[in-house]
């Protein structure tokens, strides 16, 4: 498994799992941008499919932060929280935002990262601990 790649497991199911993930979006604060849910999007082509949801979140101010130190890194925001089933149990995985920011090769991107590194670790915390 990549360092990038951060994966936990949940205690709940899929739906409650994201209805805590985006409590926890908000209480951090950040901003969810979208939801995008795949059983749902499979459901109406008449497939079914396991837990697959997407939830995107970031925050204005970060984005700006991000356009001014490099606008081409626009292109990975926002970013991205996958909710899924595996072996029966319920994972929340996210790539660790400096990881997606490195490739970038700037300072105010790498202290963006890392902040949103502690930022992401809190939400899926609160989220999984609540």
């Amino acid at each position: 498994m990549s360092e990038d790649l951060v994966q936990a497991a949940s205690p709940y199911g899929c739906d409650e799992t994201v209805e805590h993930l985006k409590a926890a979006v908000a209480a951090v604060p950040m901003g969810l941008v979208a939801h995008i849910n795949g059983q749902a999007n499979a459901a109406r082509k008449g497939l079914t499919v396991d837990c697959d949801q997407i939830l995107e979140i970031f925050r204005p101010d970060f984005a700006v932060r991000v356009w001014t130190a490099r606008k081409e890194a626009g292109l990975d925001i926002p970013l991205r929280l996958h909710i899924y089933v595996r072996g029966g149990r319920t994972t929340v995985a996210y790539r660790r935002p400096s990881r997606v920011f490195a490739p970038y090769g700037h300072p105010d991107l790498d202290t963006l990262g890392a902040e949103l590194d502690t930022l992401f670790a809190e939400i899926v915390a609160r989220a999984l601990d609540s």
